[in-house]
């Protein structure tokens, strides 16, 4: 088995392990009994476990232990937390498995990210290609439980995306094993510290306008999964498990533009690419506000959530392989991460209610949320964060260097 295709599988069952529950998880919730508040805590899980996994996991992965082993110890830990969450009905110990299993998780994102970037002749061009498996994996685990599951199952039934989820993880922990070797690397005495290096790197000014950037787009990115859902269903008259279809067809989309990345950052460039990903999410939402009742445009503009995610975040992560030294690399990676999963993903979930909340009207005596001025919000932002990488986005190479190049930034 060649290393392409094992780090492909490696994508695989790294992210068709988070698949297989979180399209179920908050309706599993709801079902338990549990209470927003309660449900809350728990989708702060992942904004805990980035912030955690900065200081302790990413900093282990890239100084102390090597990568693939990191990975299996996590997978095994997490396989049994998502055990424990499985049979957990209670409020306590199902938000004690989850988180616990969080910490273990979603370092390991940032993980399988620097395993593949140290493994790869040459990252830019083939890393799309290998991350497209996350994408397959997704789609394999997710989409099975969309028809599987109907609207009637019962909590017993929906408990099995937990227990698919650890059955995936611990394959996962066991495969991880015959992973290439990807050793830490040593910090030269720079910096004992990996993540307090990687935060000094952030006075680059060009890096600090990418995660400026970088958090604009994770909270639009997350803005989008936290408010389709009840737009497709409530607005556009989308019924059932049919919104869950349509908002899929951006992981069919994801998989051609994942495909087709390296050949676009070549021509185009980091900041071309980046620019075109994130304005994906301005067009996406501009049509939503303007073309409600177009339902085939709005199925259509799906497939642009490809586009969204490979063309910025995914060349995010190519950017910070090559820009970042590689003694911190899994720390960079788990920064940038922080604002994808984490404080994006706690940002959006607190924030878009709200404006729901504050724009919902009376209409022919029932209350409806005013979507095309809630949707002109995250196009504005997505907007925003495309001219600052206009004209504020200037790093020392416009285009992907040679695989054994030396770092963009070096002290």
């Amino acid at each position: 088995m060649g290393i392409g295709f094992r780090l492909f599988l490696m994508m695989a069952l790294q992210i068709a392990i988070w698949g297989s529950w979180a399209p179920k998880l908050f309706p599993y919730m709801s079902m338990l009994g549990f209470s927003a508040g309660e449900q809350a805590l728990v989708g702060s899980s992942w904004g805990i476990a980035s912030i955690v996994g900065i200081f302790f996991s990413n900093q282990f992965a890239d100084r102390n232990f090597a990568a693939e082993r990191f990975l299996s110890a996590s997978h095994a830990i997490g396989g049994l937390c998502l055990l424990g969450t499985a049979f957990s009905s209670s409020f306590l110990p199902f938000f004690g498995f989850f988180l616990a299993y969080s910490l273990v998780y979603v370092p390991t994102l940032s993980v399988t990210n620097t395993i593949a970037f140290a493994n790869l002749a040459n990252p830019a061009l083939d890393f799309g290609k290998v991350r497209m498996g996350g994408t397959v994996g997704w789609i394999m685990a997710s989409w099975p439980f969309i028809f599987l599951l109907g609207a009637n199952a019962d909590a017993d039934q929906v408990r099995a995306i937990f227990l698919v989820a650890a059955a995936i993880s611990l394959m996962m922990a066991a495969f991880s094993l015959t992973l290439p070797h990807t050793p830490p690397q040593a910090g030269a005495g720079i910096d004992r510290l990996a993540w307090r290096r990687a935060l000094k790197l952030l006075r680059q000014p060009y890096i600090a306008v990418l995660f400026l950037v970088t958090f604009i787009d994770a909270v639009v990115h997350n803005g989008y999964f936290v408010m389709s859902d009840a737009f497709l269903t409530n607005r556009v008259g989308i019924a059932g498990n049919l919104s869950m279809v349509v908002l899929s067809l951006g992981q069919v989309a994801e998989i051609g533009a994942m495909f087709v990345l390296g050949a676009v950052l070549t021509r185009l460039g980091w900041r071309k690419t980046m620019i075109v990903g994130i304005l994906g999410h301005a067009a996406r939402f501009l049509i939503f506000a303007f073309a409600p009742d177009n339902v085939p445009a709005i199925v259509a503009v799906q497939l642009l959530h490809g586009i969204c995610y490979a063309f910025f975040f995914a060349t995010v992560y190519i950017f910070v392989d090559e820009a970042f030294p590689k003694d911190v690399r899994s720390s960079a990676q788990g920064l940038f991460n922080l604002l994808v999963v984490g404080v994006g993903m706690v940002v959006a979930s607190f924030l878009f209610p709200i404006l729901m909340e504050h724009m919902t009207v009376m209409r022919n005596g029932v209350l409806a949320v005013n979507y095309r001025t809630l949707f002109l919000v995250p196009s504005g932002m997505a907007m925003l964060g495309a001219l600052l990488l206009a004209f504020a986005f200037r790093p020392a190479g416009a285009r992907p260097t040679a695989a054994n190049a030396a770092p963009l930034i070096s002290h």
